[in-house]
C-alpha cells in the first residue's frame, strides 16, 4: 500500500513567473476584486437572514447559492494573495488536494444549487396551490443537503483516487492546483484509467443536470407564455437562474476547452485569465443579477426606511 503513497511533499505553482514586475499592481487589484466579492455576497446573505419576508425556499436556495460562491473564492483567493507577495509560489501536497477539493467542489455545487432552484420554480409556477406542501421545510432540507453534500463527495473521490497515484514531478503550471494537473504528474499513466473514468461519470451526472435545467426553463417557458401573471414571474426570478447558469457553463467549457486545444505559444497571462475566470465573474456578476429577485422586498425597505425618515423629521 505504502508504494503507491506520493513521496512528494511540494509543489511549485508556475504560472506567476512571468508577472514578477507587476506583482504589487496584481495584488492590490486581487484584494479589491476580492473585497467586492465578499461584499456583494455578504449583502445578499444578511439581506435574506433579517428580511423576514424573506425566508422562503427561493429565498433560502439564493443564500446558498451566494454561500458557495464566498466557499470557493475562499479555496483561491487567500493563497493567490499570499503568492503575489511571495518570492517562490509553492503549496503543501496536503494543501494541494485541499484546493482541488475545495474548487471541484464549488464547481459541482454550483450547478447542484441551480438545478434545485429550478425545481423550486417549476413548482412555483406550475403548481401554485402545492407549492407549500410540495416545497416543505424537511423538502428543503433534503435538497438543500443534496445540493452540498453529493458534490463534496464527488469530489473527495476524486481527491481520493488522486492521492494514491506516485507523482513524478512537483511543478504545476498553474496558480492554483488542478486535479487533471496532478494526475498529469502521475509515473505510471496506466494507474490514472480509474480517475479517467470516475471523472467521466462525474461529467455524465452534472451533464444531467445541466439537462434537466435547461427542459425545466423551456418548459415553464411554454406554460408561461399565455399568462401575463406567470411571465411577469418567470422574468423575475427565472431569468437569473439560466442567465447564471450560461455565465457559469460558458466559463467553465472555455476553461475546458482551452485545456484541450489551448496552444502553448499563448502567453501566461492569458492562460492565468482563462484558469480563474470562473472564480472571478460568477461571484462577481451573480449577486448583481438576484438583485432583481430582491428588488421588492429592497424596494419595500427603502420605502419603510423614508417613512421613519419623515416621522423623525417631522417631530
Amino acid at each position: 500500500m505504502m508504494d503507491n503513497v506520493s513521496q512528494i511533499t511540494m509543489f511549485f505553482l508556475s504560472g506567476l513567473n512571468e508577472t514578477n514586475n507587476h506583482r504589487f499592481t496584481l495584488f492590490f487589484l486581487t484584494l479589491l476584486c476580492y473585497c467586492v466579492i465578499l461584499l456583494f455576497n455578504i449583502s445578499v446573505i444578511v439581506t435574506i437572514i433579517m428580511g423576514k419576508n424573506l425566508h422562503e425556499p427561493m429565498y433560502i436556495l439564493l443564500s446558498h447559492f451566494c454561500m458557495n460562491l464566498l466557499y470557493g473564492t475562499a479555496g483561491f483567493f487567500p493563497k493567490f494573495l499570499w503568492d503575489l507577495l511571495s518570492p517562490v509560489q509553492v503549496i503543501s501536497y496536503s494543501g494541494c488536494l485541499v484546493q482541488v477539493q475545495v474548487i471541484a467542489s464549488f464547481g459541482f455545487s454550483e450547478v447542484s444549487i441551480l438545478s434545485v432552484m429550478a425545481y423550486d420554480r417549476y413548482v412555483a409556477i406550475c403548481r401554485p396551490l402545492e407549492y407549500h406542501s410540495v416545497m416543505s421545510k424537511r423538502r428543503l432540507i433534503v435538497l438543500v443537503c443534496y445540493s452540498w453534500m453529493t458534490p463534496f463527495c464527488i469530489a473527495g473521490i476524486h481527491v481520493f483516487l488522486t492521492s494514491r497515484l506516485k507523482l513524478c514531478g512537483q511543478y504545476i503550471a498553474k496558480i492554483y492546483c488542478m486535479n487533471w494537473m496532478i494526475v498529469d504528474l502521475a509515473c505510471f499513466p496506466a494507474e490514472t484509467a480509474v480517475s479517467t473514468i470516475v471523472v467521466y461519470i462525474s461529467i455524465i451526472f452534472y451533464f444531467f443536470h445541466v439537462l434537466f435545467i435547461v427542459l425545466s426553463y423551456m418548459y415553464l417557458i411554454k406554460i408561461c407564455a399565455n399568462s401575463i401573471e406567470n411571465r411577469a414571474k418567470l422574468m423575475q426570478t427565472c431569468v437569473p437562474h439560466l442567465t447564471s447558469l450560461l455565465i457559469f457553463l460558458v466559463n467553465v467549457l472555455s476553461e475546458v476547452m482551452f485545456m484541450r486545444f489551448g496552444s502553448k505559444d499563448l502567453s501566461q497571462a492569458f492562460k492565468n485569465f482563462v484558469a480563474i475566470e470562473y472564480l472571478v465573474i460568477p461571484p462577481l456578476l451573480n449577486p448583481l443579477i438576484y438583485v432583481n429577485v430582491l428588488f421588492p422586498f429592497l424596494r419595500f425597505r427603502i420605502a419603510e426606511s423614508y417613512a421613519w425618515f419623515d416621522i423623525c423629521c417631522y417631530f
